[in-house]
This record gives C-alpha cells, structure tokens and sequence, in this order.
C-alpha cells in the first residue's frame, strides 16, 4: 500500500516560516495567537512589493509589528528609530479597512526613514562631519 502525500498549500507557507522563526529564536510570536494582528499580503502596497522583493524578503519581516496607529486625534505611524509618532498627511485620506491602513502606515515610514527629513540623517551628517574635521572620539579611534 503507497502512502498518499499531502500537498502543500502555497497559503500555508507564512504559518510555516513563523513556526520555524519561533523555533529559531525560542519564543512565540504574538500574532500567531491573535489573527487579528496577521497581515494580509493580498493588501501589499505597490511599493511594499517592491521594498520586500529588493530587501530579498519573504515576508514583511520587522514591519510586521507596524501598525496605523493615532497621535492627537490625527493619524500617525510610531518610529522606533526616533521614539516618536509621524503622522500621516493632512490630505491623505485612508481607507477603512485596518489591514489597508496598516500597509500605508508601512510604506509611510520606509519612506520616512529614507528621506532626507528623518532626523538620523542630521545625526548621521553631523557625525560624518566631526568624523571629516579629525574629532578622535567620533570616528571611534
């Protein structure tokens, strides 16, 4: 008697990479136990395509933890790199779905952290310049 195998449904994937990344690092991951918090991939911004294909990426890793949240009153995405609130263009209107929200806080932040106005760059050219003017304890000599 041959023993049928089960194929695997491609949907099954993100569950088994999770179960191995808890594996891995020895703790549990919360939305595993809270559907809720489970991203939608079918609701991928273009750009968050993208991000994850160039970042070689299988999920949304860190931005899995990423969600729209709220900062007086006026929607905003929480940056862990500078401990505060961005909030989102006045005129951007978002979508009711909060998996659709929380993609657009996603790709909000990528792009914040990117651009010129993310305080960590002034941190950065401030650092590089001390660095350039021979400052021994900036360059870490």
């Amino acid at each position: 008697m041959t023993k049928k195998t089960k194929e695997r449904d491609p949907a099954d994937a993100p569950r088994q990479r999770v179960l191995s990344r808890e594996e891995e690092i020895g703790q549990h991951i919360g939305y595993r136990y809270d559907v809720n918090l489970v991203p939608d991939y079918s609701r991928l911004t273009p750009f968050l395509k993208r991000y994850i294909d160039t970042m070689g990426w299988q999920d949304l890793n860190w931005l899995e933890d990423v969600h729209m949240g709220y900062e007086e009153g006026q929607a905003a995405v929480f940056d862990r790199n500078i401990n505060g609130w961005v909030t989102v263009p006045r005129g951007l209107e978002l979508p009711e779905d909060q998996q659709d929200r929380d993609m657009i806080a996603r790709e909000l932040l990528i792009k914040f952290q990117m651009s010129p106005r993310h305080p960590l760059v002034e941190l950065k050219n401030a650092y590089a310049t001390a660095a350039d003017e021979g400052d021994p304890e900036a360059s870490g000599d």
